[in-house]
């Protein structure tokens, strides 16, 4: 199995060895990973500085590559914060870096963290949904240099209350904005950690994708620790597979391999 999108101690809310996931990655009998570190550039928070040494980072993984090389595939991936004026030093990073898998995520909107809460001030659960979805709408039509869309709805992790407004409209507009790009999501499983009914997306938004025409899909743990590795992978495998899923993806120097979800369940 293969799971793309996993934090190490080149991330700042993350104090794991990349040594420590390996390891585990390797003995729970994963084939493929994919280290996605945090770049969150003029993040809200200011205790929060997710940015670190590039440099370092490849040399990391190049090191960690001919260790372990014969016994697991590490791939070089990083996760990005989009917020809408920063996509010109997101435009300027890929060019002058080179990863094989790019997750573009949205963690702020309005100039707000939503982990704190303070994006969701003042608003209504639908308001606060409308506005992240139309915030990464007017990203991703401008900004194109990811692989695939983190964690899509992650706004509802950080609601106590659920929305009347399954906001189906502009999830589909953001289908049609990525997809003929030839841009994936992923099935983030951190959603069940989290206490929500499922992954992020949920089925519902998961099958649209399906029904819009995606065919580019990635799991992710979203791990921080190594003891959540591939977690409730099999549960995700077999739901991406009932949904009409027949494949999901690993990435090498931005471009999918495709992979049989029946041969891997």
């Amino acid at each position: 199995m293969f799971d793309y999108h996993i934090h190490s101690d080149f991330s700042a809310d993350c104090e794991t060895k990349m040594e420590t996931t390996i390891e585990k990655a390797i003995e729970i009998g994963l084939e493929e990973i994919c280290f996605t570190e945090h770049i969150d550039y003029d993040y809200p928070d200011k205790d929060w500085i997710f940015e670190f040494d590039l440099a370092a980072y490849d040399q990391k993984i190049k090191r960690m590559q001919d260790i372990y090389e014969g016994r697991i595939r590490i791939k070089k991936g990083v996760e990005i914060g989009l917020q809408p004026h920063l996509l010109d030093r997101y435009e300027a990073l890929m060019n002058q870096e080179s990863f094989d898998f790019v997750i573009c995520s949205m963690h702020a909107t309005e100039g707000k963290d939503l982990h704190s809460g303070e994006f969701f001030q003042g608003k209504t659960v639908e308001d606060a949904y409308q506005i992240y979805y139309e915030e990464l709408l007017s990203c991703i039509k401008k900004y194109k240099e990811f692989s695939i869309l983190g964690h899509l709805d992650l706004v509802k992790r950080y609601t106590k209350e659920k929305s009347s407004d399954n906001f189906h409209s502009i999830i589909r507009e953001i289908f049609n904005e990525i997809i003929p790009a030839g841009k994936g999501i992923e099935l983030n499983t951190s959603g069940y950690r989290y206490g929500l009914e499922g992954g992020m997306p949920s089925a519902d938004i998961l099958t649209m994708y399906k029904e819009c025409g995606g065919e580019i899909i990635t799991l992710g743990s979203d791990s921080h620790v190594e003891t959540t590795l591939a977690y409730e992978f099999k549960q995700s495998l077999v739901l991406l597979q009932e949904i009409g899923f027949r494949h999901v993806a690993t990435f090498d120097h931005g471009k999918p391999t495709y992979h049989s979800i029946e041969k891997l369940i």
